[in-house]
């Protein structure tokens, strides 16, 4: 069977309701395939904050741990072998860096997809799902650290300053400056100078993009017989430091739009898709919390093509709230591997459909 048959028969089986994992068994190929070397390797880049790095953690025999979710719930079956050993796919090559800012990036990972370490993010449910609905061999990309907010750290190129007006700490109405991209700090009374800090608004975007991209100007030392590649999506998982912040909060899909086409300028890949996950605690009908009511609007906005039509066909939304075993993005889910193994899955569904519908 071939990957993108694989592929369309895996959605169809979705389609009818038939869980992700049980449809994953049902049509997967034989494990340790390899990929096919006369077409480029496709790249799809993970970015975002924590979760993204990923808190999952993977040892223990108590519920929560990939182990016994694995063994004890049978969930994920895809993930091992006959023997209960951790399989390895030798058509997707997983590459983790990560850098503060714009200083030198540390590689992690650089093997074949499977399970390694203490701990586990999305790539997994993401990497199998994409490489098997991708006819070419394909190279998950994390670069990506936490603490980080999209209307600062991770403020894409050609972000502008703009006004808003805030109450400060004696309770005053007071107009501030935000910074855009390069300046410093993050905000300045309006009408006085901004005195610069060592740091700049999209510091980490420019860490994380040359991180990224200097994995893939040495192609052939990430991916083994690799001589030509394309960046075909991008993944992201973010939003909890901005939900701290009204003003980012409410700028969040400005910026998040905006983010989108400067990845595609950056890497050249103007047709690369898109899949945006929301924070696994945020509820659509909650509006509780203000600001995460406003990015979980903004998140689900850009994959919704009535509302950003210049996206339609290459950019998807995954609703992570049904998803999630419980906690919240700022204690990473309690650690929870089953929440990064089902929003995982999601966004390498959401993916997945964007490939097969776009024949690639």
């Amino acid at each position: 069977m071939s990957k993108k048959i694989f592929g369309v028969l895996c959605l169809a089986l979705l389609a009818c309701g038939v869980p992700a994992a049980l449809a994953a068994e049902a049509a997967a190929p034989p494990a340790g395939k390899e990929a096919d070397m006369s077409k480029p390797v496709q790249v799809y880049i993970l970015l975002g904050q924590s979760n993204m790095v990923g808190a999952g953690k993977v040892a223990g025999d108590k519920d929560g741990t990939l182990e016994y979710a694995v063994k004890n719930k049978k969930k994920y079956p895809y993930l091992v072998d006959n023997a209960g050993a951790w399989t390895e796919r030798k058509d997707v090559r997983y590459v983790r860096v990560m850098a503060s800012g714009t200083g030198p990036a540390k590689p992690f990972n650089n093997e074949w997809m499977t399970v390694k370490g203490n701990s586990i993010g999305p790539e997994l449910g993401i990497g199998h799902y994409v490489g098997d609905a991708t006819e070419a061999p394909v190279m998950i990309l994390k670069s990506c650290i936490g603490n980080r907010s999209l209307g600062w750290d991770l403020l894409p190129p050609g972000s502008q300053r703009f006004e808003a007006e805030v109450t400060d700490k004696q309770g005053k109405k007071v107009t501030k400056v935000f910074a855009g991209y390069k300046d410093s700090p993050d905000s300045w009374d309006k009408g006085t100078e901004p005195k610069p800090i060592g740091w700049t608004a999209g510091c980490q975007y420019d860490g994380d993009v040359a991180g990224a991209k200097n994995v893939l100007s040495e192609l052939d030392k990430h991916y083994p017989g690799a001589t030509k590649y394309e960046v075909a999506g991008f993944f992201f998982w973010q939003g909890d430091k901005d939900r701290y912040n009204a003003v980012h909060a409410a700028n969040y899909e400005k910026n998040l739009v905006n983010f989108i086409k400067a990845l595609r300028k950056d890497f050249n890949a103007p047709n690369a898709k898109f899949v945006c996950a929301t924070l696994g605690q945020t509820k659509k009908d909650d509006a509780s919390n203000a600001n995460e009511k406003m990015i979980l609007d903004a998140q689900l906005a850009v994959g919704d093509p009535a509302k950003h039509p210049e996206f339609k066909g290459t950019v998807a939304s995954v609703y992570s709230n049904p998803l999630s075993m419980g906690g919240a993005s700022n204690g990473h889910y309690g650690g929870n591997a089953e929440t990064y193994m089902n929003i995982g899955e999601a966004m390498g569904k959401a993916m997945a459909e964007l490939i097969v519908a776009g024949g690639k």
